[in-house]
């Protein structure tokens, strides 16, 4: 039974590979036109797209050449050829500025972007161009309906960059780097001032440095306690209503307690 079943999906692809192939020796170029358009219909965009290439350089300048500009771009875009779709989405807006479905090029071209985006580990260039691009589509075009979704690519993007620079400055932690896992937090606190994780994040910087300054020699440790403290006052008055405080407190009695034992241990020493 799979046997015959094998057998007749085989011939169906045979037959259907030479339906196209009779399509791609006519010279009538007009139904070439016409079946590129029922392959698109029937989302059969790897035969779609071989016929609207050939016909790409006949077509150009004609009335024709809009709708199969737009189309060809869309066969890469639904094969997931980003690049290429890209590319196209782009040309397209140079060529037809004026354009009805302009805007809507100029925002596919963006959401190649989006699509090229990887998860946070990995090199993030193709999500900030997506940013980028995005907001250049909502300054270009305020009164876009595809505004809405634009503005939530761009928060999706940015949370995407929060977490690899967030997991960035946590490895400087996890190894030890206190002194660069504080400054790791503190820059990633200051990229993204608007966080619902701000306080989570100056914790870190206060953790960070706490552990500096233990680990460090008793010379260094007065100064390096201070900033401690510093750091716990910038936070109470940063997020005096943060769950966290109590935590942050903590920190400011233990580092007051180490900042007491140091100069007690001075005394003595001086006596």
């Amino acid at each position: 039974m799979r046997s015959a079943l094998l057998i007749v999906i085989i011939a169906l692809s045979v037959a259907s590979c030479s339906r196209f192939s009779k399509v791609q020796k006519s010279t009538d170029y007009d139904y070439k036109l016409r079946m590129a358009e029922k392959y698109y219909v029937a989302k059969k965009y790897h035969y779609a797209q071989q016929l609207y290439e050939e016909l790409f350089p006949l077509m150009k300048g004609q009335p024709q050449f809009e709708d199969l500009f737009y189309k060809y771009a869309y066969c890469s875009y639904h094969l997931r050829d980003w690049l290429q779709a890209e590319n196209l989405f782009k040309q397209f807006v140079e060529v037809f500025p004026s354009s009805p479905k302009a805007e809507e090029m100029e925002f596919m071209r963006a959401y190649t972007y989006y699509r090229q985006s990887p998860k946070h580990e990995l090199d993030q260039t193709n999500t900030q161009k997506t940013i980028g691009l995005m907001q250049t589509f909502i300054n270009t075009h305020p009164n876009s309906p595809k505004n809405k979704e634009a503005a939530e690519i761009m928060d999706k993007c940015r949370a995407k960059l929060e977490a690899k620079e967030f997991a960035s400055a946590a490895l400087y932690y996890n190894m030890g780097h206190y002194r660069a896992a504080a400054i790791a937090f503190t820059s990633l606190m200051n990229d993204f001032p608007d966080s619902q994780k701000s306080d989570e994040y100056k914790l870190q910087v206060i953790k960070a440095y706490y552990l500096f300054a233990v680990n460090s020699i008793p010379d260094k440790q007065p100064t390096r306690f201070e900033q401690v403290i510093t750091e716990c006052n910038d936070f109470i008055d940063r997020f005096p209503e943060s769950e966290l405080k109590k935590e942050v407190e903590n920190y400011v009695t233990l580092s007051k307690n180490n900042l007491k034992a140091n100069n007690n241990e001075q005394i003595t020493k001086t006596n």
